[in-house]
């Protein structure tokens, strides 16, 4: 018999703490490595894995999309490219990025400057500029990142298969986990109680 796991329903991100966050982004407060990092889960939900694993050539910058082939799934995605990660994104490459021959976006700030080890190295990175932004220890991550861009989505009227393929789930089911987020939709869905309650 096979049992689904349980997987635990993060509360997104407020609007006061998702504000607060990308005032600590401005230009100058954070590394520009750290800032596009941070930009980048914010507003693709991208795993950790992923955007450790994220190459330079899988940007387009003409067609302004990321291009990638997901660490979990092994299944291609195409994300668009949105102005402000663009713009980080080229800031570090330009200016932030050292010296290497190195085809990944983010690299190690010291030497040997290669692919960063993993998750945890994406996770530090959050932790490090949501603790100045103020938020709520234990409040970070990409695992928050993706609850809160499908909560975002969910608000905003995006349908499920929509939010599947923008999350890269292999099984559009996956997305149900979200809709505990979504509590405006779910209030509507409650039936009304009898004007009498029989004990």
């Amino acid at each position: 018999m096979r049992f689904e796991r349980n997987h635990n329903i993060l509360d997104p991100l407020t609007g006061e703490e998702t504000s607060a966050v990308f005032a600590v982004l401005n230009p100058g407060k954070v590394t520009a490595r750290d800032r596009a990092i941070v930009l980048l889960a914010l507003t693709s939900g991208l795993r950790a894995c992923d955007i450790v694993g994220l190459l330079i050539d899988g940007i387009d910058w003409r067609a302004e999309t990321l291009t990638l082939t997901q660490s979990k799934t092994g299944i291609p995605l195409t994300l668009p490219l949105l102005p402000a990660v663009g713009n980080a994104v080229s800031e570090y490459l330009l200016h932030g990025r050292p010296a290497t021959d190195d085809r990944h976006v983010f690299v190690r700030t010291k030497a040997p400057h290669h692919q960063l080890s993993g998750h945890t190295a994406i996770y530090c990175v959050m932790k490090r500029v949501f603790t100045m932004a103020g938020v709520a220890p234990g409040r970070c991550g990409t695992l928050l990142a993706r609850h809160s861009v499908a909560s975002r989505m969910l608000a905003t009227g995006t349908p499920l298969p929509t939010i599947s393929a923008v999350l890269g789930h292999t099984r559009p089911e996956s997305v149900d986990r979200y809709l505990e987020t979504d509590v405006t939709s779910m209030r509507a869905c409650v039936l009304p109680l009898p004007g009498t309650v029989q004990r």
